[in-house]
């Protein structure tokens, strides 16, 4: 498998606006910003290295909504959730916590939280514990993946919300869609396209699912992309870039579907930033057909149409 270098210039310093706060995560919007979450102090694990729930005081959270000409800063006060993921739902934005613990007699957290653009919370719901990603569609569908504890149980939960692997809501948090195609024990990685072009990856199969027709009149194909322990892909229907798996984490594969259902062994993609030194520790998060890398306060962006255009 041939291979070859890029080099990607950063698109956005975060450094004006970190001034006592921390990056929790970096992900796409819809509308093809970024959305950066941060926290003023980082919540300890609890002596059993579990991820705290509810945290023992309040925290200030703040979202950076990220143009390649302009940051807008959401400031929300006083929260005693520990949230790991931000996304817009249509005017709003969307907090969500990877774990959500159930206290019997049909007592659990809200791991969901839904707050205006001044930072005041609107609504809480369930989205339920485990979940490994969250992506939200331009028409405000949120679609949630899960991992292993999400799916099998752990926090107090015997028959857990995400045991099918992968599903979808309403902004409400009424479910639409759960996976009943593939059987999935760990959803590696998920790219919502939009609302009728949804992709996931997972094990144990490691195979490559696509949900194509909406929530209502789903159909799922699959594909085997031979990559084992992938973190995420993007891709533009037809090419394919995947984080290159078990291993070989922050390098990546670019592949296409030469025929329906297969695709090409690939190419070996490796990415380094302006001083030329790999961004195997970055961050990432994929979407549509988008890269996004995110080390220390500088964001990189990477399109599958600019990566093809460079290798032919």
């Amino acid at each position: 498998m041939s291979k070859r270098n890029i080099k990607l210039m950063p698109f956005a310093d975060l450094s004006a606006y970190m001034g006592g706060f921390k990056i929790v995560s970096t992900q796409w919007g819809s509308d093809g910003k970024v959305y950066v979450l941060l926290i003023n102090q980082v919540p300890e694990r609890e002596r059993d290295m579990f991820v705290q729930t509810h945290l023992n005081q309040t925290y200030t959270y703040k979202v950076l909504i990220v143009s390649e000409k302009h940051v807008e800063e959401v400031v929300i006060w006083g929260q005693t959730y520990n949230y790991h993921y931000v996304q817009p739902l249509h005017d709003h934005l969307l907090l969500v916590g990877a774990r959500c613990t159930y206290y019997g007699n049909g007592q659990y957290d809200l791991n969901a939280r839904v707050c205006n653009m001044n930072g005041k919370p609107i609504r809480d719901f369930l989205l339920g514990d485990g979940i490994q990603s969250v992506q939200v569609t331009e028409n405000g569908t949120i679609w949630t993946s899960y991992f292993d504890e999400g799916i099998f149980g752990n926090y107090g939960w015997s028959d857990p919300i995400g045991s099918c692997g992968l599903l979808a809501w309403d902004e409400q948090g009424n479910k639409l869609y759960e996976n009943r195609a593939a059987d999935i024990a760990d959803c590696y990685a998920l790219n919502v396209v939009n609302e009728d072009q949804v992709w996931f990856y997972y094990y144990t199969d490691f195979e490559l699912g696509c949900i194509s027709g909406g929530t209502v009149d789903s159909k799922v194909t699959f594909v085997k992309p031979n990559i084992s322990g992938s973190s995420g892909f993007s891709t533009d229907g037809y090419h394919f870039l995947f984080d290159a798996g078990y291993g070989k984490h922050g390098t990546f594969v670019l592949k296409k579907m030469d025929k329906p259902g297969r695709l090409t062994k690939g190419q070996k993609i490796e990415l380094v930033n302006e001083a030329n030194k790999p961004l195997k520790q970055a961050r990432q998060d994929f979407r549509e057909q988008r890269l996004l890398l995110s080390e220390e306060n500088l964001l990189y962006q990477l399109t599958i149409e600019e990566l093809v255009y460079g290798l032919d």
